[in-house]
């Protein structure tokens, strides 16, 4: 399995932050993707490939057009405002996940327009970032059209959170959403989002549409982020009504109650019958992480792991989350060793 991978993601630095003099405390920081990539190349899982520039088409293809020119040049546009240039970050009294229909004009109203969240900085170099995480994403996904049983998208920053005009949750572009797009010409597509936290973003993006399944397991928003999406009722809506599954899962959830889920979960996938998959993989799922709160082994993640391997179909799998650095690694190459050729 080749892994597609861009030094870019370096750019987009929120460690580094500062708010009123302290440094930002925030868990999705560059050294994830070096330990990932480090134990992919310990490994020796295929080659490590530098993504296709595919310009804006995929992520105009997944997200509104005024958003995309938003974060292409909210920073400049915020150091304008303010008289020097800084971290763009949302004001915690401002940001509501219920936004009214108004898009407002320039700062600071826009801070919080286009965003739900008040913990995602945007940096000098988070667009350039988001961009290129994208581009990784969708040149997988071209590999799996171009013939192989698989790819690894070795994404940073994430994406699941992004909805089609809104980042939140550490996502800026729906990286996921983008390579099932690109992969839709070769017949219907399946995602399953095996993340901690529900994929709201990647949910919102296809929920009308008929072409594209969403599964996810996840936390029960009722007890964990992203809070206000991700319940079992929430099915998809006009022509994609029937076409989302949500298999929310208690916090300390363990592995026969987690591979039960799977199994419905892959249960509705073949019975979907689509041409290809999109797995979004997050790592957090694992018991240990800084974020995820289940009990998960690494036994029972290999058992999912080799589960969605005998599906048998061309499997594109994008990076999300994860974010304990000393078992990061190992929780991925566990997974994606299921997929070696």
């Amino acid at each position: 399995m080749d892994t597609v991978f861009s030094e870019r993601h370096r750019l987009h630095a929120p460690d580094g932050v500062r708010v009123d003099g302290e440094l930002l405390a925030h868990a999705e920081v560059p050294e994830r993707a070096d330990a990932i990539l480090a134990s992919v190349v310990k490994a020796r899982l295929g080659a490590i490939i530098p993504p296709i520039d595919h310009g804006l088409l995929p992520i105009r293809a997944v997200h509104a057009a005024d958003y995309v020119d938003y974060l292409r040049t909210a920073y400049t546009q915020y150091a304008a405002y303010r008289g020097t240039p800084g971290p763009l970050l949302a004001d915690r009294t401002g940001v509501d996940p219920r936004r009214l229909p108004h898009r407002p004009d320039g700062f600071p109203a826009l801070r919080d327009y286009y965003t739900y969240d008040y913990e995602d900085p945007i940096l000098a170099g988070t667009w350039e970032a988001a961009y290129w995480s994208v581009q990784v994403a969708v040149t997988a996904a071209s590999l799996v059209q171009g013939g192989a049983r698989s790819a690894y998208a070795l994404c940073r920053p994430p994406g699941h959170h992004a909805t089609s005009d809104q980042y939140g949750g550490f996502c800026y572009l729906n990286n996921a959403a983008a390579a099932a797009r690109s992969l839709l010409d070769g017949g219907p597509v399946a995602i399953l989002d095996l993340d901690y936290h529900h994929g709201n973003g990647t949910q919102e993006i296809f929920y009308a549409d008929p072409s594209t399944l969403y599964v996810s397991l996840h936390a029960d928003p009722a007890q964990d982020y992203p809070y206000y999406w991700g319940y079992a009722d929430e099915t998809g809506t006009g022509r994609g009504l029937g076409t989302n599954l949500n298999l929310p899962l208690p916090l300390g959830c363990r592995d026969a109650e987690y591979l039960a889920a799977l199994y419905r979960g892959l249960e509705a996938l073949a019975a979907f019958k689509p041409a290809s998959l999109v797995v979004s993989l997050g790592a957090d799922a694992v018991a240990g992480d800084l974020i995820g709160k289940f009990d998960l082994s690494l036994a029972g993640w290999a058992q999912a792991a080799q589960r969605v391997a005998n599906l048998g179909l061309p499997t594109v799998i994008v990076q999300e989350g994860g974010y304990d650095l000393a078992s990061l690694g190992t929780s991925v190459i566990t997974f994606l060793g299921e997929f070696r050729v």
